[in-house]
């Protein structure tokens, strides 16, 4: 039996940026081919937490799917859809959430970080992994690809599941196993912090030449002179490793090591590199984009697929917990 691979993108910004792919999409791509069953959606639903103004959000989630389908994920080997065309997750929720006890919930990071940084949390905030766990749930997913950093949502989301399941003495929920993608970067952005939209620091992947260049012109850099030998392992250098094979990433430390070596000229030698890796795929998202009725419906059929395997996992929950008509 295949597994099945699931994973999802929240709509917070108009284009995904480089630490979005080198961190995620990049793999979602190759993932698509290694496992038969691949969903991947965009968590409309998620950005309520943050976005507050509904035709942003629109915008947001048509530029994700843009994204999405210009780096490479295929309609015809994955299922593409919008979360919040699946009303069965909130169903889920909320069945996971008699089951989930408060200090859990309060030992998630985006909640112990935001509760650390003085935010007014609401109960969106707080709740957030449980329905990131019916997410997951829903589809029966056997595979979720997540960084090092990631991976307690994974393991709450089976807490939740072996709660549920125990609770109703039934098997109506997968397990599911984290896996970790260890060859993904770590992308720092441009003031050297990980790349993040909530840190105004990213390089979009789609953006036009001049916002790019901008960007890219204004990693920060110490003040080191030119002649003199430079780190290899500034985040400049990082970020340039990324579009460099491994042969071209000893050349460049051995140069930045010797002195000699600009910031500018890397930054410059940088820019050129991004435009040409991701120029095909800049050429696939802007055909898709003057076709944005074909993704409507990519979208549409992708949230039929998925909701075929939600409904089925649902009735079990229902069934289970004696809920609705019995069977």
């Amino acid at each position: 039996m295949s597994k099945r691979v699931l994973s999802g993108t929240k709509p917070t910004g108009d284009l995904l940026h480089l630490g979005n792919y080198f961190g995620a999409l990049k793999q979602f791509v190759l993932l698509q081919d290694e496992y038969k069953d691949a969903l991947y959606f965009i968590a409309d639903y998620h950005s309520m937490t943050t976005v507050r103004d509904g035709s942003l959000r629109r915008r947001y989630t048509a530029n994700v799917a843009l994204d999405y389908l210009g780096a490479g994920i295929d309609p015809d080997r994955a299922i593409l859809f919008r979360q919040s065309d699946i009303p069965e997750v909130c169903e889920l929720t909320w069945m996971l959430t008699t089951v989930t006890p408060m200090g859990m919930l309060e030992r998630a990071h985006a909640y112990k970080a935001a509760k650390d940084q003085a935010k007014n949390v609401d109960h969106g905030l707080f709740t957030y992994p449980v329905l990131m766990a019916a997410d997951i749930l829903l589809y029966g997913a056997d595979i979720v690809p997540v960084g090092q950093d990631q991976k307690q949502h994974v393991e709450m989301t089976r807490d939740m599941a072996q709660r549920f399941n125990h609770a109703y003495d039934c098997e109506a929920l997968v397990l599911p196993e984290p896996y970790i993608m260890e060859d993904t970067a770590l992308v720092p952005g441009t003031d050297g912090r990980k790349m993040s939209k909530s840190y105004d620091n990213t390089i979009q992947m789609f953006a036009p030449k001049k916002a790019l260049k901008k960007s890219i012109m204004g990693i920060q850099t110490d003040s080191t002179p030119v002649e003199d030998p430079k780190d290899p392992e500034a985040s400049i250098f990082q970020v340039w490793n990324l579009f460099a094979t491994p042969v071209e990433r000893e050349e460049m430390a051995d140069r930045a090591s010797r002195g000699g070596l600009g910031y500018g000229d890397v930054k410059k030698e940088l820019l050129e590199r991004v435009l040409d890796y991701f120029g095909p795929m800049r050429e696939r998202r802007e055909s898709y984009a003057s076709r944005p009725d074909e993704v409507e419906e990519i979208l549409v059929l992708g949230a039929e697929r998925a909701r075929a395997i939600a409904e089925v996992v649902l009735e079990g929950c229902r069934q289970a917990s004696g809920l609705g008509r019995p069977s």
